[in-house]
């Protein structure tokens, strides 16, 4: 069997066991019949390629990883597959990105946490990351300490984000610490009391000994996470906006340049300090195509060191690659 014939075979387990797609979709799509799709996802179970996940990377995905790999000086470079349909449904294509990013940080964190030592991981919250906790399977690593890097409560009661840190800590029978604030504070006083609080000030000392940091990010808009769960208003959104930023990522705002913001906001988000970021080992996740250009400034940034990220949105990072 050739390289080809084999990445076909992926494509098609990942589109029906990851993007949900029946058989006469992925027929429409790659324009073959029914039955040798039904064949094909038979002879890819037999191969071993479909288990609970899917065990393999395509030459392609691999090309794509090395490449951004290279470009960013990164420590590690993992790319799924790509499942996007042209012309397709985009909320969908975001869910099954977010899905398959979840697929592959699972795996990546099960082989971190498969160790003889005791281990602390910093961890955001986000979609992306809720992804990953979710098909993470049961493993006891009683000597396992999760922190939260960041403020989570919102401003508004029917909004609380995702609670990754309790979740993942539950899963995997350890200990988790939360940093108790909110994403924003209503001033830069504010922020100097939350951050003198003796609590905060335990869960961030935590935070600076942990072995890695688990992220993920947004992009600077009236499209963002943040604003729609009210996490910032209008004027705030519009302040930053207006400052240059293009993402947002563990409580901090950046311009395409990857450039921390001079800017009020990255002086009111309680969360571990930029200098606590570039001196750990940071994972960053990312899914959803509309991200490219807040990835981009991201990984400029110098702040990464390993990307987990779905193929449709690699592919769409390289023709920015080395663009201003």
């Amino acid at each position: 069997m050739t390289h080809n014939e084999e990445d076909l075979l992926v494509q098609l387990a990942w589109l029906y066991y990851v993007g949900n797609k029946n058989q006469e979709e992925i027929a429409n799509q790659l324009g073959l019949s029914r039955f040798k799709i039904n064949r094909m996802l038979a002879r890819a179970r037999e191969k071993g390629l479909v288990k609970i996940a899917i065990q393999h990377e395509t030459a392609q995905s691999l090309d794509v990883a090395g490449r951004i790999q290279a470009a960013f000086d990164l420590r590690e470079c993992i790319v799924t597959p790509a499942i996007a349909v042209p012309g397709g449904n985009a909320d969908e294509d975001e869910n099954n990105a977010r899905r398959a990013v979840g697929i592959a940080a699972s795996s990546f964190l099960e082989r971190r946490l498969r160790v003889p030592e005791p281990v602390t991981i910093g961890l955001a919250w986000g979609r992306t990351i809720a992804a990953m906790v979710d098909e993470l399977p049961k493993l006891s690593k009683a000597d396992l300490k999760i922190v939260s890097l960041m403020g989570s409560l919102s401003r508004n009661a029917r909004t609380n984000p995702f609670d990754c840190v309790h979740s993942l800590a539950q899963l995997c029978e350890g200990e988790a610490y939360i940093l108790p604030a909110p994403f924003i504070a209503d001033s830069e006083a504010d922020y100097q009391v939350i951050m003198s609080q003796k609590l905060v000030q335990q869960a961030l000392k935590l935070a600076r000994s942990a072995d890695f940091y688990i992220a993920s990010f947004g992009d600077c808009s009236k499209q963002s996470f943040i604003y729609h769960h009210d996490l910032l208003h209008d004027d705030e959104i519009d302040q930053v906006i207006n400052a240059g930023a293009v993402a947002d990522m563990l409580g901090k705002f950046f311009d395409k340049d990857g450039a921390l913001l001079d800017n009020t906001l990255n002086r009111r988000t309680p969360s571990v300090s930029y200098e606590d970021i570039r001196s750990r080992d940071v994972v960053l996740l990312a899914a959803g195509l509309s991200k490219a250009k807040a990835l981009v400034a991201l990984l400029r940034s110098g702040t990464i060191n390993r990307l987990i990220v779905d193929g449709d949105l690699a592919a769409g990072l390289l023709p920015l690659i080395g663009r201003g």
